[in-house]
This record gives C-alpha cells, structure tokens and sequence, in this order.
C-alpha cells in the first residue's frame, strides 16, 4: 500500500514538471515574438533607416537673427555672400543690410547654424601682398639705370600707379553767343591724356599659388608731329598686359618694352611678398 502510494506521488511530481516545462516554453515563446514585432515595427516599410527629422525639430518655429560681415573689402563681398546663403538654404529669408554690413534672416535653429557656419567660412581677411616693380632701362644692349615701384594689393583687388603727366590735346572748338551784347565766343575744346607709366596689379590666389594680372603702359610725346596741326601731337605707346603665376618672394621677369622711336628697351620684372 506503502509502495502504491509512492508511485502515485511521483507521478504527480512528473506532471508538475512538465506542466512547469510547456508554461515556461510558451512565456519564452511570447517573449520572442514580442520582440520580433517591436523590431519589425521600428523599421520602415523598404529595411532602410528612419531619417525623418525629430518631432522637435521638425516644426520648429522660425527666429530672426542678424549675421554681420567683418571683412568686407567691397560691396561686392555683401552681395556674393547673400547670394550664397540664398543658394544654400533656400527656405529662409535674407535681406542685406549694407549701411551696418549685415545680413538678417528668419529661418529655423538649424538654417540659422547652417548660416552661421557658411558666414564664418566665407568672412575671412583679403591676403595682402606688396609687389615689387622693377623696370630695367638699356640702350643698344647697355645698361642704363633701373626704377622700383612698389604696390600694396589684396587679393582680387586692382591697384594701379601713374606717373606722368596730362597732355592737353585740342578736340574741336565750341562757340557760344551772347544775347545782350550780340557777340559771339569761339573756344577751343580741349581733353587731357595721360602721359608716362601706368601700372596696373591684380593679384589672386593664395600664397601658395599666387596668380597676378599685370597691364605696364609707358606712353610719350613723339617727335614726329601731326599732320593735322600743332594742336594734335602724336604719342607714343607701349603696352604689356598679362597674367603670370609667382612663387612668394621669387622675381619674375614679365617682359620687355621697345621705346618707340628710339633703341632703348625696358625689361619688367616683379616680385611678390606676402604682408598679412
């Protein structure tokens, strides 16, 4: 009876066990396939990442801010960086402000950053680089003497040097009557040229590859005169134009002139020192 008993007792530990078994297998089983429907849900439709913007961000209100520009070398440095504001986040709004340098605009946080950044890139010092003209003067391959001009440019920026004087030259004559005294006023009608050495200097670039555009113009009163009379003289000219590439600190020879008239000869050359 003992024995019987017992038996019975361990038929029912068996059924608890096993009873214990499939609960927990189907809690586990629950468990997974929670899991896997999370997953699956958290997922786009395709399996590609979610790149929607944040809620938070996504509708955010729009601000003002007013962005100033510090190196300005000339209004068209304003005008360049607006344009490349409006290209670059065309969802805002720009309005320049020339009288203050500034740029305002009405965009989210993140335009506002954005333009932040770009102004920051965009906003930087002009390179200035003081150049050294040297025109060397020869007659009939002996040397005659030599002149230094030295210019002060930024980069992107013309500058020019004129030495010389102005010519009168006589274009025409005007006439003019006066009513009262019925006399009549014959003028000459005159305009000034340029006499000398014009030197202009665009440089560009960086100091690393420094590029400069160069226009060398000596003009004279020729000897040979007008056939239209005294009034008209003839000039003379010669003219070097160019753009040439300099290493910082090394002398370039850019050309020579012919003096018209003459057998004298001028030898340009240049060199490029980096100021700031």
């Amino acid at each position: 009876m003992q024995g019987k008993s017992d038996e019975t007792g361990r038929d029912q530990m068996i059924s608890v066990r096993l009873l214990a078994g499939f609960l927990l297998f189907l809690m586990l089983f629950a468990t997974g396939v929670h899991a896997q429907t999370q997953s699956a849900d958290s997922k786009p439709a395709d399996g590609k990442p979610c790149n929607e913007p944040k809620a938070e961000f996504k509708n955010a209100p729009e601000i003002y801010q007013t962005l100033y520009i510090t190196n300005l070398s000339q209004q068209n440095d304003l005008t360049d960086i607006l344009t490349d504001l409006r290209n670059m986040i065309p969802k805002a709004r720009f309005a320049s402000i020339s009288a203050q340098n500034a740029i305002s605009m009405h965009g989210t946080p993140d335009d506002i950053q954005l333009a932040q950044k770009i102004v920051a890139d965009l906003d930087q010092p002009r390179k200035i680089y003081r150049l050294t003209y040297t025109i060397t003067e020869s007659d009939n391959g002996k040397h005659i003497g030599s002149q230094h001009f030295v210019l002060i440019a930024a980069s992107g920026m013309k500058t020019f040097l004129r030495q010389g004087s102005k010519v009168p030259v006589f274009v025409g004559e005007n006439s003019s009557m006066n009513a009262e005294l019925k006399v009549q006023f014959v003028g000459a009608e005159v305009k000034y040229e340029d006499i000398g050495l014009t030197i202009e200097a665009t440089p560009d670039g960086n100091p690393q590859s420094l590029s400069l555009r160069t226009k060398v113009e000596q003009s004279s009163l020729a000897e040979e005169k007008s056939g239209l009379g005294e009034k008209d003289p003839m000039i003379s000219q010669s003219v070097l134009e160019g753009i040439s590439t300099l290493q910082i600190g090394k002398q370039l020879v850019l050309g020579s002139l012919d003096i018209p008239g003459s057998t004298r000869k001028q030898e340009i050359e240049v060199v490029a020192e980096l100021v700031r």
